[in-house]
This record gives C-alpha cells, sequence and structure tokens, in this order.
C-alpha cells in the first residue's frame, strides 16, 4: 500500500512524506511555520522535534494538510461531505465525476477512492512518527509532549474512524516500522474500534479541557470525547455513548447550543473543533462549493428531492440552512449552513465535531437503553431550535426513527454523517433500492479498496461486489 511504504520506492518516498509533513513546510497555511531543510539522513526525528517550536508547528502542519488539501475532510467538492453525500441521498450529480458515487457504481480504479484511502493513511503515518519522535526527545516541555501526543492519538483514531467507516476491515497502522507495516492485513471492524477507543481514551488522559489557543482550531480533551461518543454510538456501547455525551453537553461553560444562524461561524459556542481555513480569498471550502450562483454543472451538486421532502413544516433550518438559485426556469437548493461564498475570511470555520451532535448521540443511546423520556428530552432540544413541536414518538422503535430523522436533517452535509448513519443502522439496502435513480447493491456500502493498493499490498484483499 502506497502509503505504508509497500509501493517501489515506498521507504523513500514515506520518508518524503513524513519529512515534508514534520518539517513545516505547508507555506499555505494560515500560522508560520519554522521551515527546516530537508535532512539528508536518518535524523528526521531529532530536526523536527528539537524544540518546543518545531514540534507544535508540527501538529499545526497537519491540521492546514486537512483542511488545505483537496479530499478527505476539506470540505471541498472532493471531500467525503460531498461524495459520501452522493453516495446517500443528500446531493443529486450533474457531472460524469460524481456519478459513480451517485448511481453507486463506484469502481477499484476510481481516483478519489484512493484519496479517501491514502490521505488518512498518510496523516496517520505523520502522527506515528510524532508520537515516536516526542517518546524519542529529550527537549520538548512535558506539558507541551502530553498535548502534542494527545492530539496525534486524536488525529490518529480520526482518521481509523473514517477509514473503517468507509471500507470496512482495514490495516490498523501504529508504527512508522516499515517492516511491520508492509505486511500488515486487514484487520476485522471491532478491532479497528478496539484501536480507536484505546487511541481516544489516552487522548483524552493528555489533552487539556481548555482550548490551547483562544480559537477552537486544536483538538482539546471534548474533541476526543466527542469522537469517543460517537465511536461507542457506532459500536452499540450505549451507556458509554451515553457518559461520553453527557460529559460535553454538561460543560456549559464552554459549549452551549445556539441560534441557527451562528452554529458554523468561527468559534461558535456549539463548536467542539473545527478546522481553520487557509486561504485568504475565501471563508470555507462548503461555502465556496456548496453555494450556487449559477445553474449546477461540473462537480457542483444540489440537495435532493429526498431531503427537501425530508423537512417538517416550519423547520427552521429549511430556512436558515438550505438556499435557493433559480436560473429562469428550474429552482435549485443548495446548503446554505455556511453563507459566506467567497471573501470576509475569518468569520466561518469548517466544523467537524459540534455540540448538536452530541445531544443526537445522547437521544440514540438512551433510547437504546430504554430511557424514553431522557431521549425525547435531548431529541427536543434539537427541535426546538429548529422551530418544531416535541417529537409525538413514545416507544423505542418510533422514537429511534424520529432520532434518526432528526440526524438526517441536522446533519445533512456534514462530514458524511448521512452515508454512515445509513449503513450502521442496517436501513442503507430499504432507503437506498427505494430511490429509483439509485442502482443499489447491498455490496455499495462499502468502498473498494483502491486497485493499486491491491497490486501493490501484499496481505490486502478486495471488498465484495467488486473486482
Amino acid at each position: 500500500m502506497k502509503n505504508i511504504k509497500t509501493y517501489k520506492t515506498g521507504f523513500k518516498k514515506i520518508r518524503f512524506f513524513i519529512l515534508s509533513l514534520l518539517s513545516l513546510i505547508f507555506l499555505n497555511s494560515c500560522e508560520s511555520f519554522v521551515s527546516i531543510e530537508p535532512p539528508k539522513t536518518e535524523i528526521i526525528t531529532e530536526e523536527v522535534f528539537e524544540n518546543d517550536a518545531t514540534a507544535e508547528s508540527a501538529i499545526r502542519g497537519i491540521y492546514s494538510q486537512l483542511i488545505s488539501v483537496a479530499g478527505f475532510l476539506d470540505g471541498s467538492n472532493f471531500s467525503i461531505t460531498f461524495r459520501a453525500g452522493l453516495s446517500a441521498d443528500e446531493f443529486l450529480s450533474f457531472s460524469p465525476a460524481n456519478n459513480e458515487f451517485f448511481f453507486n457504481t463506484l469502481e477499484a480504479e476510481n481516483n478519489q477512492v484512493s484519496t479517501y484511502w491514502n490521505h488518512p493513511f498518510n496523516y496517520i503515518y505523520a502522527t506515528n512518527a510524532m508520537i515516536e519522535g516526542l517518546a524519542n526527545s529529550p527537549n520538548i516541555t512535558s506539558s507541551l509532549k502530553a498535548q502534542l501526543e494527545g492530539e496525534a492519538k486524536f488525529i490518529r483514531a480520526l482518521c481509523h474512524f473514517y477509514l473503517v467507516n468507509l471500507y470496512g476491515d482495514i490495516p490498523i497502522i501504529t508504527t512508522t516500522d516499515f517492516e511491520v507495516n508492509r505486511l500488515k492485513s486487514r484487520a476485522p471492524i471491532n478491532e479497528v474500534y478496539d484501536q480507536i477507543i484505546s487511541d481516544l481514551q489516552g487522548a483524552q488522559s493528555l489533552l487539556s479541557a481548555d482550548y490551547v489557543t483562544s480559537e477552537r482550531i486544536r483538538p482539546n480533551k471534548a474533541t476526543a470525547t466527542a469522537l469517543l461518543a460517537r465511536t461507542y454510538l457506532y459500536t452499540g456501547q450505549w451507556t458509554d455513548a451515553e457518559q461520553q455525551a453527557t460529559s460535553i453537553i454538561s460543560n456549559t461553560s464552554l459549549y452551549d447550543t445556539v441560534p441557527l444562524n451562528e452554529v458554523f461561524l468561527a468559534n461558535s459556542k456549539e463548536t467542539i473543533w473545527q478546522l481553520k481555513p487557509t486561504r485568504d480569498d475565501i471563508n470555507t471550502n462548503e461555502g465556496l462549493n456548496f453555494i450556487l450562483v449559477q445553474t449546477p454543472s461540473g462537480l457542483s451538486v444540489s440537495l435532493s428531492d429526498e431531503l427537501l421532502s425530508a423537512f417538517e413544516d416550519g423547520d427552521e433550518r429549511k430556512i436558515n440552512w438550505v438556499g435557493s438559485y433559480f436560473n429562469g426556469t428550474t429552482t435549485f437548493y443548495y446548503p446554505f449552513k455556511y453563507k459566506i461564498r467567497a471573501g470576509s475570511p475569518g468569520i466561518e470555520y469548517s466544523m467537524v465535531f459540534r455540540l448538536g451532535e452530541q445531544y443526537l448521540i445522547r437521544a440514540e443511546a438512551r433510547a437504546q437503553q430504554g430511557d424514553i423520556d431522557g431521549a425525547k428530552a435531548d431529541l427536543n432540544i434539537i427541535r426546538k431550535r429548529a422551530g418544531l413541536p416535541d417529537t409525538e414518538a413514545n416507544v423505542q422503535a418510533s422514537l429511534l426513527l424520529a432520532i434518526e430523522q432528526e440526524r438526517r436533517i441536522e446533519l445533512f452535509a456534514e462530514k458524511g454523517h448521512r452515508w454512515f448513519d445509513l449503513k450502521r443502522t442496517g436501513r442503507a439496502d430499504a432507503v437506498l433500492s427505494a430511490i429509483p435513480l439509485k442502482d443499489w447493491q447491498s455490496t455499495d456500502a462499502l468502498y473498494p479498496i483502491p486497485k493499486t493498493e491491491l497490486a501493490n499490498g501484499i496481505n490486502l484483499t478486495q471488498n465484495p461486489g467488486y473486482n
């Protein structure tokens, strides 16, 4: 696998990647990074972890890449937000480049499928290098070393989380050792989640409860907790999911719900973690690429009829979070959570984790445990903000469907939530097979392992349904 150094020039290229990443050459970042000349020998980590400033710049460099490199989590029209939304039932496609995702006819040769595999594994390798470098460096102060190790473990867990939800069984990579990594086979999903949970628990113990800057762009303890709550929900560990979500919800000094038109503002109190855009001419990739100013074409998308019809009458999210463009004959609707298409940088940041999701996690976890009243109370907090009356669901089955509906409307066009929800709840077949335009097969729930990785990976196998 390219990302774990099994291609022909693997070791040199991965060393170059980690050198490029950890040597802080991300000159397009919103912050100034220390520049280090590429070392010619094995002393990469010695130079990167020479002092507090260079080590901290390395982790900031990873966040800069997450938001500025097209694909994965950057919010561009190559990102998981766009393409997973097409795979689900959120968007309509207007381009052959999007059609494989929309029609659920992906092939293993699809370049974007490779991106969603390679990018997370590259970041995983980078975080492994950070963890190892921090452990071997006597020059980093102990408090900073703990914070950076916690952030690295969180990012590693986040990448494994997206990989396992996109591809199913995946290799678990926790070292930079070439001989170990090149022989890795796909680990069962439950083992991947065990690693994610272990990393997040480690991150919780290391990260500060407060943010290390005046902005919410570096993960803190609550960020790790938010992903841990989501992970417990996905794995059916309801009590743990409830407990983790509660620890964030109860921290009212840092987190609270805000009006719909303030949710996605930079550092809103709804924010648990955002990515700060690095360009000077836009706010977010989501705003730039979602907001329609002409008839959609190319990589543009519009909201599907299925999503639009799912809004209840009177839902203020349809007023505040859905925009429209009329071309003289047809009206196209688009996500309008981010209001600024270009200019005025610094007003909106790209949301990764927020409080609204934690209320819905706790609602679902409580419903699964039979706490109907508690689940309804959490659900109604989200509904009240949207101008809706309390839910009428009073038994577990109907309440779980009501929570699924609320997640669909609350979290649409955000980092692949709908796609993952349909799969983890076993509802993908029923929902997606009912959409006439789609060519849905049960095996479409997992993306194919990229063909290039199969050719180079010694112990890799393809997902069912793909060649």
